[in-house]
């Protein structure tokens, strides 16, 4: 007797076939229309992709007269592409084909969504703290703290607030330690990710809850854990109406980290001074150096998989639902796993390759481990961006996960986050439409 499914695993099943239509539907309709052009669609598409990725990169890794016509290429092909289209009476096909084909994406992403609670952290009812210390940094994200009333809102709610001054970034951990000593039984910080996790390695420390309250300029740790970045003070509200959740912290070289470690190119570039005041100019002036010879080869070994000669690295505290950490974002934060992402690309054929094949390319690995260690042509320190603070640390540097480590207490009324995209994996698609089982 066939297996009865369950009404989420036939909803699943009945995206996933929606989306093979739609890719059929696209296919379809570019071989019916060959000759009236389908084929040039298919083509000149492809070749726009390539065009535009190598722009892409002669912009980044060029400098003078080839880094103008990368910046050219790179809009230019796109623009080339819909005048083609208009001009040659291939816009309907063209654009038939490619709506069909965003269906099957937004079909098939549907297909592989997680039931609605498989991918929330569980959140546990606790009693309120009765000495929460919160530090809070008054010159984080452009002054939140004094801009959302977090001090008198804090104090209101019953926390001690201590102010960190400009030149106290390497006595966070001091302060945070002293209040401990001193009886607090909460730490939070409201400022950055980066004094985020150093505090939070404190609270680990003594198994003591930890509040998050987003003042810095990303607060990527704060969106991932579901809460409202535009309105920090609201985070303030877990002091008295809160429960808890238990979450992973890395470790990097001894040193905690909430969100990514970075190494090799990136690294290299917040190392600048200027940086923080010219992020983009820093970043453009930087990469032709840094993606030839005379850049970093990063060698790792994660959980004994090797990835040699990598030009960038990135570790994050669990892994991105897509190797985009800058975009993209974490569902979980308790799953015990590093998600790493190494690039290496060394030339425009390189480039294309990627934008092409995406993570099938060689130039990108993308995988989850419990232990990563790097070194960098055999010296003994090497640059690093943790939590986007830039370090040097001795090499070879180790980053691991300290599972459920952190205790973090969130306002049971939060916002959350957008809902999350995943991969697209066909072969899945194409597994859970005909078989009913997307995991095979």
């Amino acid at each position: 007797m066939a297996a009865k499914v369950s009404g989420g695993g036939a909803r699943a099943r009945l995206w996933a076939r929606a989306a093979v239509l739609a890719v059929a539907g696209a296919v379809a309709v570019l071989l019916v229309a060959v000759g009236a052009g389908g084929a040039v669609v298919v083509v000149s598409g492809l070749l726009g992709l390539v065009v535009s990725a190598v722009g892409v990169w002669w912009m980044v890794a060029r400098r003078g007269p080839l880094r103008w016509l990368g910046a050219l290429l790179m809009v230019g092909a796109p623009v080339a592409l819909l005048v083609l289209y208009v001009r040659s009476g291939l816009w309907v096909i063209a654009l038939v084909a490619l709506g069909l084909w965003g269906v099957a994406l937004a079909c098939g992403r549907a297909a592989l969504r997680p039931s609605r609670h498989s991918h929330v952290m569980r959140a546990e009812a606790r009693h309120a703290p009765r000495h929460p210390v919160i530090l809070m940094n008054p010159a984080s994200g452009g002054g939140k703290v004094e801009n959302f009333g977090l001090v008198e809102r804090a104090e209101r709610l019953g926390a001690r607030v201590i102010l960190l001054e400009p030149s106290s970034g390497d006595q966070v951990v001091g302060l945070a330690r002293k209040a401990v000593s001193e009886g607090a039984d909460l730490l939070g910080v409201a400022g950055g990710d980066g004094t985020q996790a150093q505090v939070a390695g404190v609270a680990a420390e003594h198994d003591l809850p930890f509040l998050v309250v987003p003042a810095g300029t990303r607060n990527h740790f704060a969106m991932d854990l579901g809460l409202d970045r535009a309105d920090p003070s609201l985070s303030l509200d877990a002091l008295t109406h809160g429960e808890e959740l238990r979450v992973d912290l890395g470790d990097v070289g001894g040193r905690p980290f909430v969100n990514t470690v970075s190494f090799g190119v990136y690294a290299q570039v917040v190392q600048r001074p200027e940086y923080r005041d010219a992020k983009a100019e820093t970043a453009l002036d930087a990469m032709p150096d840094l993606l030839h010879e005379s850049g970093p080869r990063l060698d790792a070994t994660a959980d004994g998989a090797l990835l040699p000669s990598q030009q960038a690295l990135l570790v994050s505290n669990n892994p991105y639902t897509r190797p985009d950490p800058f975009t993209g974002r974490r569902t979980r934060l308790d799953q015990g796993e590093l998600g790493v992402i190494g690039i290496r690309v060394d030339s425009a054929a390189g480039a294309a390759d990627m934008a092409l094949r995406g993570s099938l390319s060689d130039s990108l690995n993308v995988l989850t481990a419990h232990q990563v260690d790097v070194t960098v042509d055999g010296a003994d320190t090497m640059p690093v961006a943790v939590d986007g603070e830039a370090l040097t640390l001795q090499t070879p540097v180790t980053c691991t996960i300290r599972h459920h480590a952190l205790r973090v207490r969130v306002p049971r009324d939060r916002p959350g986050a957008p809902p999350v995209a995943p991969a697209v994996n066909w072969r899945r698609i194409f597994t859970l439409a005909f078989r009913g089982r997307g995991d095979e």
